[in-house]
């Protein structure tokens, strides 16, 4: 639980909050991001990729905020509502103590994709709970990133804004005073008095609707239970509990109910450096983050969820054989499936305290990155051992998969940091290409299922001793980044959690003291040293998060349990307070890129269950 400092009038508040001071909530379509003062400076309508309505934390000026706080000076603490998401905000003041109970309704209907699917709501109930707490509301959508005019209405007690492509409707408890953009209140409230705010798309299908303070009630009772009901499958009952199943429900409300994707992180832009140019928009699905996300929540019994992304594939992304030469998928979509992400910069925001460029679109989706068969080869086949048969066609796909990486794999490409300096002879890619068609020969074996097993072996094996002779730098007595190279990785981690290379080889243990020796920092993992591998990019970064987590397992692999469990709980005290990472970490601690970050709540997961069974 974080507590801030006495926050006065506005008058001192500072234009942008760190990016670890915000909870999350969402409805498995969108989500919004909730600061510590009360304000929702990022939130995206209908969805996660859609153009933003609230983008403060990218220009405080420019981009839009949904501001409740105390209108007094206050020290304010903010958790979840426990086993939610479910966010609650407390304010402490010296006349009395009030909170804002922020949530998206979500039923298990809407998660499943049926009921009110085309209405999108977000609904703030704000309590005093002792004395009496003046509070003060300012609603200023920015529609399209802050780019489009819109205007508002009054219309029954109802706020409409209105812009070209998009309809939002307010409705309060509380009278509002309005001028042409925004809507405003002060209010007071006594103790056990109540005001409720909500939001609602609306349009041609939706028409707005009041939420009276009974129907508030209602929906917080069922989003509550929706949360708790999906957080009882989990089969987690290790040491570190509220922090894996606090990583459980951010994956989850990363996931897109009507289609079964999983984004790599709800937000764009938000800086790996701040006032550098490594800005980038993860609203989509990447093949990799998404299988490995498959991975973790398979591990703590949510098979729905891998079924869900199993749909997509299936859906969505299933390979085309039209053009053998040309890479099967790639390495990402977006959220329906679309295979367009082209980036563009949004040249009238500043950025994250200045740190431009803002992006929109990716175009890493172009890139060449072999890693991702392995990673979403050994999820199927993981989700085949653990949830349920892959079906026929599922496999057709895997074959045409595997057969293309075997006539493929030796090809250099931007490897799974996305370099943007050209392609090289990443020797972690080599490693993932293994994998796709190591697990794909095991799913054939178990399974007795149809493929060319002697062409798959023997592509296997040619990789192994190709990563063994090549990839292997004597001067380092380490495995290195690329073929021919000195340069270490932190990618390379997943050497022995691949089951490449037994963890107490003594080349793997040469490789592990390599990497500690260059890499790691108070057990915070660096993904390579961009001075001596340069990546097309200026500027430095933070510590990767997932790259600390693997750290841990490798560890723990390596019969390092004591190493293991401390650097596991260093890790922790780098969360923020409720739980929740965002991609990277700064030389001081601080939260960098964007948040939360998929990849580092399901590395999260597999080191804690890894460490977890290895302490018995």
């Amino acid at each position: 639980m974080a507590e801030t400092p006495f926050l006065g009038d506005g008058d001192h508040r500072p234009r942008y909050l760190p990016i670890a001071e915000h909870g999350l909530i969402g409805d498995l379509r969108s989500v919004a991001l909730v600061g510590t003062n009360g304000t929702i400076d990022w939130y995206c309508c209908p969805s996660f990729d859609s153009p933003s309505v609230f983008a403060a934390v990218l220009d405080a000026e420019r981009g839009g905020c949904f501001e409740l706080a105390a209108a007094v000076p206050a020290r304010t603490k903010q958790f979840y509502f426990p086993d939610t998401n479910v966010l609650i905000t407390r304010f402490f003041t010296e006349d009395g103590v009030g909170e804002v109970q922020d949530f998206m309704p979500v039923t298990s209907d809407s998660a499943a994709g049926t009921g009110e699917g085309g209405r999108h709501r977000l609904i703030r109930r704000v309590v005093c709970v002792r004395g009496t707490v003046s509070f003060r509301v300012l609603v200023a959508p920015r529609f399209d990133y802050g780019a489009a005019e819109h205007t508002l209405r009054c219309l029954d007690g109802t706020v409409v804004f209105e812009s070209a492509k998009m309809s939002l409707a307010l409705t309060s408890t509380v009278p509002l005073e309005c001028d042409a953009r925004d809507a405003r209140a002060d209010f007071k409230l006594g103790e056990g008095e109540t005001a409720v705010f909500a939001l609602d798309q609306v349009g041609a299908e939706v028409a707005p609707r009041c939420c009276p303070h009974a129907e508030a009630e209602h929906q917080f009772n069922t989003t509550v239970a929706y949360w708790r009901h999906w957080l009882h499958q989990s089969r987690y009952r290790g040491r570190w509990r509220e922090m894996v199943h606090r990583s459980a429900l951010t994956l989850k409300l990363l996931t897109y109910a009507p289609t079964g994707a999983i984004v790599a992180a709800p937000t764009t832009s938000l800086p790996e450096q701040l006032g550098g140019e490594r800005n980038w928009d993860y609203r989509y699905v990447w093949v990799r983050d998404a299988a490995f996300a498959v991975y973790a929540l398979l591990r703590l019994g949510f098979a729905g969820e891998a079924e869900a992304f199993m749909r997509f594939l299936t859906t969505n992304v299933s390979p085309c054989a039209t053009d053998s030469s040309a890479p099967p998928l790639q390495i990402m979509y977006g959220i329906d499936g679309r295979t367009d992400l082209r980036e563009r910069e949004l040249t009238h925001l500043e950025g994250h305290l200045g740190s431009a460029p803002v992006r929109v679109g990716n175009d890493a989706a172009d890139q060449l990155q072999l890693d991702i068969y392995g990673a979403l080869i050994d999820s199927i086949y993981l989700y085949d051992k653990w949830a349920q048969p892959i079906s026929s066609q599922q496999w057709d796909d895997v074959c045409h998969l595997v057969d293309w990486v075997c006539a493929h794999w030796d090809q250099p490409d931007e490897g799974v940091w996305e370099t943007r300096g050209g392609r090289r002879n990443f020797l972690y890619s080599r490693l993932m290409c293994w994998v796709a068609i190591e697990r794909a020969i095991r799913l054939a074996n178990h399974r007795g299922l149809p493929a060319d097993l002697p062409r798959w072996r023997q592509a296997r094996d040619t990789i192994y001793r190709r990563i063994m002779d090549r990839g292997w730098s004597e001067r380092r007595h380490a495995f290195v980044q690329y073929e021919g190279g000195d340069v270490l990785d932190a990618s390379l981690l997943m050497m022995p959690l691949a089951k490449f290379i037994a963890p107490t080889d003594p080349k793997w243990l040469s490789t592990l003291d390599a990497l500690t020796e260059d890499l790691v920092s108070d057990s915070l993992v660096y993904r390579y040293d961009p001075q001596v591998s340069p990546d097309g990019l200026r500027g430095d970064e933070g510590t990767f998060s997932i790259c600390s987590f693997w750290y841990v397992e490798a560890l723990v692999r390596a019969g390092r349990l004591d190493e293991a469990r401390l650097a596991f709980e260093k890790m922790l005290t780098y969360a923020n307070h409720l739980g929740l990472y965002a991609e990277e970490i700064g030389r001081t601690g601080e939260q960098q890129g964007n948040f939360p970050q998929a990849f580092t709540h399901l590395s999260l997961i597999s080191a804690a269950f890894n460490l977890d069974r290895a302490l018995g």
